[in-house]
């Protein structure tokens, strides 16, 4: 039987109407390929989902060794359980869920119940430099200059992980709320409230890098 290709639908572009479809049919043949055990299917996400994986994981351990570490386990897991993708909802969503999870597996060998204890450790909430260049910017860096990434980056890294983890998945993943939901395991209230809290606490953190930059000249 004919392998199926997923190669169409990463390279296709399509009006906004048909951009749920296209989701669709990507998703149900990746869950074909991921049953079938094609071959190079599992290298093809990775070179497509490689960068942001990385991104998130390092937003949510604020450790660059972990974050490599966890990233090999997520696709361990992946071509483990692939099986278990059945294409009802978009890849990404089940692939940031397995690096939730595995984040918070790693945090309960250290005593941590969950991510939601993050929020009172700040050990991890530190902030650090990183770079993950992948040559394309998130929407929320299309919005600003080079300079400006900077002090994004650094004033997500003063979140706690839990906002921080919201906006980087709404602003840097394009995820929608109900997708945001589904990885975290919130509420839909509960992601929405993290959400308008998170660019909240953004606004001073911003302004305040800015205006040690300015001091700096």
């Amino acid at each position: 039987m004919k392998a199926i290709s997923i190669q169409p639908f990463f390279s296709r572009s399509a009006p906004s109407v048909a951009i749920d479809e296209q989701a669709r049919q990507e998703s149900l043949a990746v869950a074909h390929g991921l049953k079938r055990r094609e071959a190079g299917l599992i290298d093809e996400l990775i070179i497509r989902y490689q960068h942001r994986l990385l991104r998130y994981l390092l937003f949510l351990t604020s450790n660059r060794e972990l974050a490599e570490d966890l990233f090999q386990d997520v696709w361990m897991r992946v071509l483990v359980r692939g099986a278990q993708f059945n294409g009802q909802a978009r890849f990404e969503t089940w692939l940031f869920t397995i690096a939730r999870n595995l984040v918070i597996d790693h945090r309960r060998k250290r005593t941590m119940a969950s991510l939601d204890e993050l929020v009172e450790c700040g050990e991890d909430d530190r902030p650090m430099s990183f770079e993950v260049a992948d040559g394309k910017p998130s929407p929320l860096e299309c919005l600003s200059s080079l300079e400006d990434r900077e002090h994004i980056a650094a004033a997500l890294l003063e979140l706690d992980t839990l906002h921080r983890e919201v906006l980087v998945l709404r602003f840097h993943e394009e995820m929608s709320l109900e997708e945001i939901a589904k990885v975290t395991r919130a509420p839909l209230s509960t992601v929405k409230s993290r959400l308008y809290r998170g660019l909240a606490m953004m606004k001073p953190r911003l302004e305040r890098c800015r205006a040690e930059a300015q001091e700096a000249v």
